[in-house]
């Protein structure tokens, strides 16, 4: 209901009748608008990937962002789950900063690694999918839900919005991985508050509000890459201590 009554004061800001006509038409009564997020693909790779966790035997996995966090239970028979946070918390066991992975663990010491929404966060991702590649076995799984779009959150370290094409820059041969499935989900319509031509048939376009991707370490990255640039050289700042829960419910 009060969605509903959020959706007409935004039609009040429309100033032609026959706009506010269509607008609610094409958004409140649209298939995006009715569609069962449940079965969306974004969240059918998360099961997957759990799915195909649960099969190994005594495995050892790695949570990325395990602050408040809701996942865990999802998994069993697991010898070790550690929850990894740059600030400590509720389900947190290691604090440190997921751009130096390799300082707080060994070379090849996790089957399976998962991240929900975190990717954004990270100042620079792509060398995290480097220390990643480091600290998980050869055969292993990964995880990595984010954000295609998605209102600015946990300012100001809210860095960055993927499309499923980005992750094929991120995960790759090169890189030490190969993907298995990839794709965007939970629909939505963006609605701009203007009336520039560029904007006009925003809302009508498809727009997502998550990506998911599940990969397997099939090698050890390329040698060759390499961001040896520590993260307080760049920012004067760190992640802010909130509760994370509004974040990751899924």
């Amino acid at each position: 209901m009060k969605l509903f009554q959020s959706f007409k004061n935004l039609l009040k800001m429309l100033p032609i009748q026959k706009e506010r006509t269509a607008l609610f038409r094409d958004i409140v009564v649209g298939p995006y608008y009715q569609r069962d997020t449940f079965q969306d693909p974004y969240h059918a790779n998360f099961s997957f990937f759990r799915q195909e966790v649960n099969k190994l035997e005594k495995y050892r996995i790695l949570e990325l962002g395990a602050r408040n966090g809701n996942v865990k239970a999802s998994f069993t028979g697991y010898e070790e789950y550690i929850g990894f946070d740059i600030h400590p918390g509720e389900g947190v066991d290691v604090v440190g900063d997921g751009h130096c992975l390799s300082k707080y663990f060994p070379e090849e010491r996790f089957d399976a690694v998962m991240s929900v929404s975190v990717f954004e966060h990270l100042a620079m991702p792509w060398k995290v999918i480097l220390e990643l590649n480091r600290v998980m076995k050869t055969g292993g799984l990964l995880f990595i839900a984010t954000h295609p779009t998605w209102p600015s959150h946990a300012t100001p370290w809210d860095f960055w919005r993927y499309s499923k094409e980005a992750f094929k820059v991120l995960l790759n041969s090169s890189t030490g991985f190969e993907i298995i499935k990839n794709d965007e989900g939970l629909p939505c319509s963006i609605l701009p508050f203007g009336h520039e031509k560029a904007m006009q048939q925003l809302h009508k376009q498809p727009a997502n509000l998550g990506v998911s991707v599940v990969a397997r370490k099939c090698a050890p990255y390329d040698k060759h890459l390499a961001w040896d640039v520590d993260i307080t050289k760049i920012l004067n700042s760190t992640y802010p201590v909130r509760d994370r829960a509004t974040l990751t419910q899924r």
